[in-house]
C-alpha cells in the first residue's frame, strides 16, 4: 500500500474512540511553503480547523466575525489579557492579535484539532500555556540559495526587502531546536505527507485517545 493512504486508513478506525485534541503549530520562514501546506491541511483533513484570533482592528470588507476573527474593541481585548484569557498575543503594527483560551479548549474536550500559522515566540508561549496539547512543527528550506530564490521570484519585493526577508528568515531558522518536529520542504507534495503522518501518529498517541480505557475494559470483560 503507497505511503499516502496510510493516514486516511489509521483516521478511519480511530473515530469510534474519543480522543482529546491537540493544538497543531506550523512555523517556518517566509518562503518556504507553510502557507499552502496550511492551506491543503485544511481543505483535505475534516478533522482540523484553522485557529481563530482576536483583533483590535476593524473587520476588512467579507470578513465574518467568528470566523476570520473575534473582533474586539481595545477595553476588551485588554480585559482578556488582563485576564489571561489569551495563549499568546501580540501588538503588531498598532493592532492587537491573540489566541483565546475558552475557544480552542472547548473545541479541544470535543476532539477538535486546531491548525496555527505562528512564529517561534508564539509557539513558546502557547508551549508554556499547555505544553500537553500542543505539535510544534517546523518547515525549513532545502537551502538559503532556494529559499531567496522563492522569494525573488514572487516579483513582488524590492532588494532591499528581500535582503530584510533574509535576515528574518536566518533569525526564524536558528529557533529550529525550539520544535518537535522538522521536515524540509524540498518538494511540496513529499512535505505535505511528512506533514499528514505527523498530525496522524500525534492523534493515536495514548495520552490523547482518551476512549481508550472504557474501551479496553470492555475488551477485557468480554467473553470469547
Amino acid at each position: 500500500m503507497p505511503v499516502e493512504h496510510h493516514p486516511d486508513h489509521i483516521i478511519t478506525h480511530t473515530h469510534d474512540l474519543h480522543r482529546r485534541g491537540l493544538m497543531f503549530i506550523l512555523s517556518s520562514p517566509s518562503g518556504t511553503g507553510k502557507t499552502t501546506i496550511a492551506r491543503r491541511l485544511l481543505a483535505e483533513d475534516a478533522e482540523i480547523f484553522s485557529s481563530v484570533s482576536a483583533t483590535t482592528r476593524a473587520p476588512r470588507p467579507g470578513e465574518v466575525d467568528g470566523e476570520d476573527y473575534f473582533f474586539l474593541d481595545a477595553a476588551e481585548f485588554d480585559r482578556m489579557a488582563e485576564a489571561d484569557e489569551f495563549y499568546e498575543w501580540a501588538e503588531v503594527f498598532g493592532n492587537c492579535y491573540g489566541t483565546p483560551k475558552a475557544h480552542i479548549r472547548a473545541g479541544l474536550k470535543q476532539g477538535k484539532d486546531f491548525l496555527f500559522d505562528i512564529d517561534w515566540q508564539g509557539t513558546q508561549q502557547l508551549y508554556q500555556k499547555d505544553a500537553q496539547d500542543v505539535v510544534r512543527v517546523f518547515l525549513l528550506p532545502p537551502s538559503i540559495d532556494e529559499l531567496q530564490r522563492r522569494l525573488t521570484g514572487r516579483g513582488t519585493d524590492a532588494p532591499e526587502v528581500i535582503a530584510a526577508r533574509m535576515d528574518r528568515a536566518r533569525a526564524e531558522i536558528s529557533h529550529w531546536d525550539a520544535y518537535d518536529y522538522v521536515v524540509v520542504n524540498e518538494d511540496l507534495d513529499e512535505c505535505f505527507e511528512q506533514v499528514r503522518l505527523i498530525l496522524t501518529a500525534e492523534r493515536l498517541r495514548r495520552k490523547r485517545q482518551t476512549g481508550l480505557i472504557p474501551f479496553v475494559r470492555g475488551l477485557l470483560r468480554a467473553k470469547a
